[in-house]
C-alpha cells in the first residue's frame, strides 16, 4: 500500500515553499533596491545571485527541447521586467510541439534542478542527517545535523548553488500551460484501469514506486524548504534594519 504520510508531507513541504520562496525574493529584491536605491542595478543584483540555478533552468528546457527534437529560437539570460511586475531572469523560444512534448519542455527544470538538488542535499550538505527529523525534530538532533553538515567538504559553495537552484527551479506559468490536459489525460488512464478491474494489480505493483518517488520529492523540497528557512531570518531583519537607518520603505 501506499504510505500516504509521504504524500502528506510532500503537499505541506510544497505549500510551505513556494510561499516561502516568493517573499524571500521579494525580501533580496528589497534589499538591493534599499542599499543601491536603483531598480537597474538592483535587478542585475538579483539576476547575478541567481545565475547558476537560472542558467540550470534554460539550460535544461533547451536540451530537453533538443532530445524531443524540438526546434529552439533565443536562448537569453537577459532579465527582463515583466508588465504585470514579475521579473523573467531567462528565456528559450521553441517552436511549437504536441502537447506532451511542451508538457516535458516546461517539466524539465523541475526535474534536472530537483536532482541537483537531492544529490547535493545528499552528498555535499550532510541532509541525510537532518531529514529524518524534519517530521518529528529535536533542538539535539538538529544541532548534531548541522554540525556534521558544516563539516562537509565545500559545504558553503554546495550550499549557494543548492540554494540558488532550488530557488530557480519551478516552472513558470507558462512553462504549466501544457501540464493540465496531459494530467487530465493520466488521470482518464488510471480511472480506465480500476474500471476495468485491473486496480488491485495497479496498486500492488506501482505501490513500491510512487512510495520511493514520494519519498524523493519529499526529501528534494524538504532540503529546499530548510534552506529558504535559513536565509529567509537574515534577510528579513536586514531589509529591516536598512529600512529603520534610511527610512526608505519598498512598496
Amino acid at each position: 500500500m501506499i504510505d500516504y504520510r509521504d504524500l502528506l508531507w510532500l503537499l505541506v513541504f510544497l505549500s510551505l515553499l513556494l510561499v516561502l520562496q516568493r517573499q524571500l525574493h521579494q525580501e533580496i529584491q528589497a534589499i538591493f533596491l534599499l542599499l543601491t536605491r536603483r531598480a537597474d542595478i538592483s535587478i542585475a543584483l538579483f539576476s547575478l545571485l541567481f545565475f547558476p540555478g537560472v542558467l540550470l533552468h534554460e539550460l535544461s528546457h533547451w536540451l530537453m527541447a533538443k532530445v524531443l527534437g524540438v526546434r529552439t529560437g533565443r536562448f537569453s539570460l537577459m532579465p527582463r521586467p515583466l508588465a504585470d511586475g514579475r521579473l523573467q531572469l531567462g528565456v528559450v523560444e521553441t517552436a511549437q510541439t504536441s502537447v506532451f512534448g511542451e508538457a516535458l519542455i516546461g517539466v524539465a527544470p523541475l526535474l534536472a534542478g530537483g536532482l541537483f538538488v537531492a544529490y547535493a542535499g545528499w552528498a555535499h550538505l550532510g541532509f541525510s542527517e537532518i531529514y529524518p527529523n524534519i517530521t518529528s525534530p529535536t533542538w539535539q538532533a538538529w544541532l548534531d545535523a548541522l554540525n556534521i553538515a558544516l563539516h562537509q567538504p565545500d559545504f558553503w559553495l554546495w550550499f549557494y548553488l543548492t540554494f540558488v537552484v532550488s530557488s530557480t527551479m519551478f516552472p513558470s506559468s507558462s512553462d504549466r500551460r501544457a501540464w493540465l490536459p496531459v494530467l487530465l489525460f493520466m488521470g482518464f488512464l488510471v480511472i480506465l484501469v480500476f474500471l476495468a478491474g485491473a486496480g488491485p494489480w495497479f496498486i500492488e505493483h506501482l505501490a513500491p514506486f510512487l512510495d520511493v518517488a514520494l519519498q524523493s520529492v519529499a526529501f528534494i523540497l524538504g532540503v529546499s524548504l530548510v534552506l529558504h528557512v535559513i536565509f529567509f531570518v537574515p534577510a528579513f531583519f536586514l531589509r529591516w534594519g536598512i529600512s529603520r537607518v534610511t527610512g526608505l520603505k519598498v512598496a
